[in-house]
């Protein structure tokens, strides 16, 4: 399956800043750095609010990442379609992560015309030390 994205990382960003602007209500934190075909890849800049007793990334946080980040997987191979919702997030959290960016690489797995499934690889510093792992269904509305 190959799959032609029609969004790129500074449409997906304007998108968010206009569509979504309560995601940066604590600073602009997420960021589609790259586009590719059937991949999205965000970076999270976490500051005080992310973080939690024990010095790590709260789970939430990464929870919101994966979902931020395959939400714009799908819009990028959709298109600006603001109701595309999330119908299920599983997530399984790997190890703790250091505080500092994250970076979450999506790839989508199925692509259809009411249902998007996209996978979810959350890691730090070094992109083989995976911290999380989730999959993500997406309801696209019919056009």
């Amino acid at each position: 399956m190959t799959l032609t994205p029609i969004m790129d990382p500074e449409a997906l960003n304007r998108f968010l800043e206009t569509d979504f602007p309560q995601i940066h209500t604590d600073g602009k934190v997420f960021e589609v750095t790259e586009v590719g075909p059937g991949t999205v890849v965000m970076r999270l800049a976490p500051n005080e609010r992310h973080l939690r007793p024990g010095g790590t990334i709260s789970g939430p946080t990464m929870f919101a990442l994966a979902d931020v980040a395959a939400y714009c997987a799908v819009l990028a191979h959709i298109g600006p379609v603001a109701l595309a919702v999330t119908t299920n997030l599983n997530i399984n959290f790997l190890r703790r992560p250091e505080p500092g960016p994250l970076t979450c690489a999506c790839r989508i797995l199925k692509l259809g015309k009411r249902l998007a499934v996209v996978e979810a690889a959350i890691h730090g510093a070094d992109p083989d030390d995976l911290v999380a792992h989730a999959t993500a269904t997406y309801s696209i509305p019919p056009r």
